[in-house]
């Protein structure tokens, strides 16, 4: 199994709280603030990243691939609070994200363990594209995001996949951070394409900050077959 998750670090609470702040300067409408905080909780859960590997002696593979998520994730967050239509090269950052979290749950485990989660997540993306496609109005929209549904789903699909190999608490933690970050799109998808949702900003970025924090906490490599207990 992978090793259970520590206790909480100084800098994920410094990070918890950093993204309280930027969900509450977003729903009260306080720009600059919220320019400086939004970002601040991904570069700080960048160098936690960091620091806990190099605290761990070992800056792996799993790291890189973790660290380039996150980078993909901040590049992700920047395009699409700034002023303007920067939708589509936030959606294609994120798009970069989930490949590298493929990649990063692929590590030490088989791909698509489970087919069930496999065609669930993919049933649950084409049902999602379905309902905002009447929103999709450019061409050039409906090819862009039905690949990042198509990603996200196979992303989620994989950390599933991964926790019913490990079976361990910190494994399923991680699946539960990719649905939630499913979810998280979701509510961008419908609040843009579909109809606006109250609060929009709250339940974004609450979904996708605890996504993000359930992944990075519990992420950790899958030790040798020999070594699974």
């Amino acid at each position: 199994m992978t090793h259970a998750p520590a206790r909480l670090h100084r800098l994920e609470l410094l990070l918890i709280a950093t993204a309280l702040l930027a969900i509450l300067t977003s729903v009260f409408g306080l720009r600059l603030p919220h320019y400086l905080l939004k970002p601040g909780v991904m570069l700080i859960t960048i160098v936690f990243v960091a620091v806990r590997a190099y605290s761990s002696g070992v800056l792996g593979r799993f790291d890189y691939y973790l660290m380039a998520a996150l980078t993909a994730s901040l590049a992700g967050d920047v395009f699409l609070m700034l002023p303007g239509n920067y939708f589509i090269p936030g959606l294609a950052s994120f798009l970069i994200a989930h490949l590298f979290y493929i990649a990063l749950f692929g590590q030490g485990v088989p791909w698509f363990a489970s087919r069930l989660a496999l065609l669930g997540t993919l049933g649950v993306g084409a049902a999602m594209y379905a309902w905002i496609w009447p929103g999709l109005t450019d061409p050039v929209l409906r090819i862009a995001v039905a690949a990042y549904v198509s990603v996200i789903a196979l992303m989620v699909a994989q950390a599933i996949g991964r926790a019913t190999q490990l079976r361990d608490p910190a494994a399923i933690a991680v699946a539960l951070g990719a649905a939630v970050f499913m979810l998280s799109d979701s509510l961008i998808a419908v609040n843009r394409f579909v109809q606006a949702l109250p609060l929009v900003s709250l339940w974004v970025l609450g979904t996708y900050y605890l996504a993000q924090f359930l992944i990075v906490h519990n992420a950790a490599p899958a030790r040798p077959a020999s070594t699974l207990v």
